[in-house]
C-alpha cells in the first residue's frame, strides 16, 4: 500500500477500504496495517529527515521499496511502543530482501540499529525561526506551516499540525435508531455526536467488521461532512422539491438529502464513470427518487430548475490531513489556484442550475481562502443575481428542529466568519476542516434593488 501511494498509483483511504486482503485479516492485524500505513504517511517528512541524517551519504538515491522499508522501521521505533525494536528492524530488513534489493539489506539494518541504539527523536521542530517544541510541525511541509501561521496565528497553526498527527474521531451515521442496539450486540460501543443528534462516535469495537456496516445500515462519515448535507437539506422549501448534488460521489451527503427530503427528486452528478457506477450501487435502493447522471460539474446544462443545489467541490483537502495524510506530500502552493479555477466553474454551473429564489450551498474540506472565500467573492462579483445568506439563522433553524444539539449550535456559532460563512478548523468542534457557504439566486428586479 505504501509503495502504491509513493508511486502515485492510489490513495491510502481507497487501498485500506478496498484491498481484499484486509477482509481476510484478524481485527488486530487489520488495525496494525491501518496504523502502519497512515502512521508512516503522517510522519513521513520527519522520518525521512531522521533516516537521511543516519545515512553515510545523506543525499543518496534510494529505491522506493528501500525507502519505504526504512520509513516503516523508523516509524515503529519512534512512534509505536508495543513492537519490539528487534522485530521492527528484522521485518524491515526482510522486506528489503523480498523486494529484490538484497544488497540494500545491510544499509537498512545499520540505519535502524543505529536509530534504536541512539533512541533518536526529531529535533526538526523549527519553522521560520519559531520553535514549536512539537515534532508535529516538522511532519508538515514548511510552506504549509508558514501559511497557516500567517492565516491563523502561531498557536492555532501548531494546534492544526498536532491534530493532523493522530487518527480522527470515528464518526458514524445510522440508517435507523434500532441499528444502535445491533451494534451493541456486535460489541461496538458508541456515544453521542459532537454536533448532530443523528451522529454517533465509535468509542470501542470494530464497526467495520459488523454486518450493519457491510450491509449499509451504518456508514462512516465525518460529522462535518454530515453537517454540510444537513445544511443543504434544511434549505429545501417544500416536499416535492428538486435537488441537485453537483459532485455526489461517494454519496454520503446525497443519502442525507434523501433521508431529510423523502418526497424530493434528486439529481446526483459525477464526472467519473467508475465513481458513478459506485454511486448507483450505493443509492440504488432509493429507486427512481434519485437520478445518477454522468456529468462534468463545471459545465452543467440543466436549466434553472432546482430549489437547492449542493456544490461540495473537489479541493486540496487540507482540512483532512489527519484522515488523508499523504495529501501533504503531493500538494504544492500553485495547486491551490488551479483548484480554485475549477471550483469557480462548478459554482457558476450551480448558480445557473438554481431557480430564482433557490439556494446554493458551497462547501470544501479545505482551509485555504483561495478555495473558499475567494471563490464565493468571485461568484458574487461575476453574477449580479446571487447574494450570500449568512449562516446564523440556519444554525438557529437546525437547532429548533432538532438536527443540531443545543451545545453543537453554540459551538458552531463560534465558527461563523464575519461574512456569515462557517469555517470549521480541524478538531475545533470534533470534525475535519470544512468551509460552508450559502447563497440565494435572485431575480433581475431583486438584484437591481440590491444595487
Amino acid at each position: 500500500m505504501l509503495l502504491a501511494v509513493e508511486r502515485g498509483e492510489a490513495h491510502s483511504d481507497d487501498l485500506l477500504r478496498e484491498d481484499k486482503s484486509m477482509g481476510k485479516m484478524s481485527a488486530v492485524d487489520r488495525h496494525l496495517t491501518t496504523a502502519l500505513v497512515l502512521g508512516v504517511l503522517r510522519w513521513q517528512i520527519q522520518l525521512d529527515q531522521v533516516v537521511r541524517r543516519l545515512l553515510a551519504k545523506p543525499n543518496a538515491k534510494l529505491d522506493p521499496a528501500v525507502l519505504v522499508a526504512l520509513r516503516m522501521g523508523a516509524f515503529q521505533l519512534m512512534h509505536l511502543d508495543r513492537i519490539p525494536a528487534h522485530a521492527a528492524i528484522d521485518e524491515s530488513v526482510e522486506l528489503t530482501k523480498r523486494s529484490g534489493f538484497r544488497s540494500a539489506a545491510g544499509l537498512v539494518n545499520a540505519v535502524l540499529r543505529k536509530l534504536a541504539h541512539e533512541g533518536i527523536a526529531s529535533d526538526a521542530g523549527f519553522v521560520a525561526g519559531h520553535d514549536f517544541c512539537d515534532a508535529a510541525v516538522a511532519a508538515h511541509p514548511l510552506w504549509m506551516v508558514e501559511r497557516w501561521m500567517q492565516m491563523f496565528g502561531e498557536d492555532r497553526a501548531c494546534d492544526l499540525c498536532v491534530y493532523d498527527q493522530s487518527p480522527p474521531p470515528p464518526a458514524i451515521r445510522l440508517a435507523a435508531p434500532e441499528v444502535e442496539m445491533e451494534l451493541a450486540d456486535a460489541g461496538v460501543t458508541i456515544g453521542r455526536g459532537q454536533l448532530l443528534n443523528a451522529a454517533r462516535v465509535v468509542v470501542a469495537g470494530d464497526v467495520v467488521a459488523t454486518a450493519a456496516f457491510r450491509e449499509g445500515r451504518v456508514r462512516m462519515q465525518d460529522e462535518g461532512s454530515q453537517l454540510v448535507a444537513e445544511i443543504a437539506a434544511s434549505a429545501v422549501p417544500a416536499e416535492a422539491a428538486n435537488i441537485l448534488d453537483c459532485c455526489a460521489a461517494p454519496g454520503g451527503k446525497t443519502l442525507i438529502l434523501a433521508e431529510r427530503n423523502p418526497s424530493a427528486r434528486i439529481v446526483a452528478c459525477e464526472a467519473s464513470r467508475a465513481r458513478l457506477n459506485q454511486l448507483r450501487d450505493r443509492l440504488g435502493f432509493l429507486g427512481e427518487r434519485i437520478e445518477c447522471r454522468l456529468a462534468d460539474a463545471t459545465a452543467l446544462e440543466m436549466g434553472s430548475a432546482f430549489d437547492v443545489v449542493l456544490a461540495d467541490v473537489p479541493c486540496s483537502g487540507t482540512g483532512t490531513l489527519s484522515r488523508n495524510p499523504e495529501i501533504r506530500h503531493h500538494l504544492r502552493p500553485e495547486d491551490l489556484l488551479r483548484q480554485a479555477e475549477r471550483q469557480r466553474a462548478i459554482l457558476s454551473s450551480a448558480v445557473r442550475a438554481a431557480r430564482v429564489g433557490g439556494r446554493i450551498v458551497y462547501s470544501t474540506c479545505s482551509l485555504e481562502p483561495e478555495e473558499n472565500e475567494d471563490v464565493i467573492g468571485a461568484a458574487v462579483a461575476k453574477s449580479e443575481n446571487v447574494r450570500v445568506i449568512p449562516m446564523g439563522s440556519t444554525l438557529d433553524a437546525l437547532r429548533e428542529c432538532g438536527v443540531l444539539t443545543a451545545d453543537g449550535a453554540e459551538r458552531l456559532r463560534s465558527c461563523l466568519t464575519p461574512e456569515g460563512f462557517l469555517r470549521l478548523l480541524p478538531g475545533a468542534v470534533g470534525t475535519d476542516g470544512f468551509f460552508i457557504a450559502m447563497m440565494e439566486k435572485l431575480s433581475s428586479s431583486e438584484s437591481e434593488c440590491i444595487e
